[in-house]
């Protein structure tokens, strides 16, 4: 250590007064143990005033790990088609031509602004919202948020009950 500058003999990057973050660790690997750089993750904290030591990091408690509630399934065309191809024993084909051709009927009166109500599961409807003012967020500046058609879904009392 002789030819290394004081500022580095003290524990000081030479270019600052903070002292040096990325000490000398030690890792457990799984034959043995070895001794590595540990990197410098943030910043080190300002020392206390005065000539008292740092004090030490509270210790992490550790927490049981809660199972994650499973993601919910994603139910295609091809799945319900594949569900009314087995119990009304139809070719998959046909039955992909038919659900496929519920949902272009529903989307083409919902796009002529017909309402289209299904017994047993709802009603779906194209509601027109008007133009207004609005605010951004960011600025608070008032700006103008143009008109727009949303769809509206109302679920059937028997959709309801059963979920």
């Amino acid at each position: 250590m002789a030819c290394w500058p004081d500022a580095l003999r003290a524990g000081r990057h030479r270019d600052s007064v903070r002292p040096i973050t990325a000490i000398r660790t030690r890792t457990t690997m799984a034959k043995g143990t070895s001794t590595k750089a540990a990197p410098a993750k943030a910043k080190a904290a300002k020392p206390a005033k005065g000539n008292a030591a740092p004090a030490a990091a509270p210790a992490k408690l550790a927490e049981p790990h809660a199972a994650k509630p499973a993601a919910p399934v994603t139910v295609t065309l091809k799945h319900l088609a594949a569900g009314i191809s087995e119990q009304h024993g139809l070719p998959k084909a046909q039955a992909e031509a038919v659900v496929a051709g519920v949902f272009e009927a529903v989307a083409a009166r919902l796009k002529a602004g017909e309402r289209v109500r299904i017994g047993g599961f709802g009603v779906i409807e194209v509601k027109d919202r008007p133009a207004r003012m609005g605010r951004n967020p960011a600025t608070g500046e008032a700006i103008q948020i143009a008109a727009s058609r949303k769809l509206a879904f109302r679920a059937a009392k028997e959709l309801k009950a059963a979920v």
